[in-house]
């Protein structure tokens, strides 16, 4: 609690003062993102990127603010007594989906995307436990959109702890049941057995999300997760070497929820078209822009999913080499014309 409340005095301050220096500077900021914008728009014909960045952060920042006094509200309003803690998660679920909305569909409307479903109904109802590509940053956004706004399943969410800095998901995020992991913990089965405990319980209008890649997908991180397959089994590699698109999956954390959850089914979300939000040189190179998203959608019966570690390692693995495989599948997509810096392929 006390490394909490330390890392919030200066997350919550800082907030308001990236806030306050973000409307002092507005002007500035503004004539500086359209002559830069105009500079490589002659050169190269690129979208304005760095206008719309300007706007996306501006709203960013307003949105952990409203968001922040928000939760601060609603526990004072919670009361106390009997149905203190219901109404608190209740109310901070709303808060949850209102920030997530708002970020959505700024980034939609300001880079203009369109969003495509397939699948959608394989959401359904729950206890499910969700299984999801990981390419961007904006796919963090994907769940909440398309899972819990869209279907009403409220769901628990295993993050990375290094999202504690943004001071919403610090409050929202450990007020709901979720749980940060360390992905450099040298205490691993700890951290393993708090996704398994969070996977248990899940009623009806329940899931819990995870990315098992446990990153985003860039060919270097490819590299660096096969070499270090391939040191501890081979024949788990030659299964890895495989997938094209996406990482290989980390085992941990998905067996955890597969453990905890023994009657729950298995949702898989695969995306393609927000590649563009993973650098810096691909935000500016504005390949996202005007561009089309597609999301597939599929669900496993857990009848599907077998009980040995064995066996479920190898479930896992043909699950992501479905999602590797729609990928595939998928239509390729170009540069934006004269732009050196951009390529949206996923790699591979």
């Amino acid at each position: 609690m006390l490394r909490t409340w330390a890392r919030r005095a200066v997350s919550f301050p800082a907030l308001f003062f990236a806030l306050s220096c973000f409307v002092l500077f507005a002007p500035v900021i503004a004539v500086l993102a359209l002559a830069f914008d105009a500079l490589r728009a002659a050169r190269w014909r690129t979208p304005w990127m760095a206008s719309r960045l300007a706007l996306f952060a501006g709203v960013y920042l307003v949105n952990e603010a409203w968001g922040l006094v928000a939760l601060g509200a609603i526990w004072l309003a919670a009361g106390l007594g009997t149905g203190r803690r219901a109404r608190l998660v209740r109310w901070t679920y709303a808060v949850q989906r209102a920030w997530a909305g708002v970020l959505f569909a700024s980034s939609r409307a300001l880079l203009g995307l369109r969003y495509e479903v397939e699948g959608d109904e394989a959401v359904g109802t729950g206890p499910i436990l969700v299984f999801v590509q990981h390419a961007s940053i904006l796919d963090t956004l994907v769940p909440t959109i398309f899972v819990t706004a869209r279907h009403g399943i409220r769901l628990r969410f295993v993050l990375k702890r290094e999202l504690l800095v943004s001071p919403c998901l610090d409050v929202a995020g450990q007020r709901l049941p979720n749980v940060f992991v360390d992905r450099g913990a040298t205490q691993s089965e700890r951290e393993i057995a708090n996704v398994r405990a969070l996977a248990l319980g899940l009623g009806g209008d329940e899931g819990v999300i995870i990315y098992p890649e446990g990153t985003r997908f860039t060919e270097e991180k490819k590299v660096r997760a096969l070499a270090k397959i391939a040191a501890s089994d081979a024949a788990l590699h030659a299964r890895a070497a495989k997938l094209q698109h996406v990482l290989p999956p980390r085992l941990g954390g998905p067996l955890a929820m597969l453990e905890g959850a023994p009657s729950a089914d298995c949702v898989l979300i695969a995306h393609r078209g927000l590649e563009g939000f993973a650098h810096y040189e691909d935000l500016l190179s504005g390949g996202l822009v005007g561009g089309v998203v597609n999301i597939r959608m599929w669900r496993v019966p857990r009848a599907e999913v077998p009980e040995t570690r064995a066996e479920r390692v190898a479930w896992l693995y043909d699950a992501w080499q479905r999602v590797d495989a729609w990928h595939a599948s998928q239509p390729g997509v170009t540069p934006h014309p004269l732009n050196p810096l951009k390529s949206r392929g996923t790699g591979g």
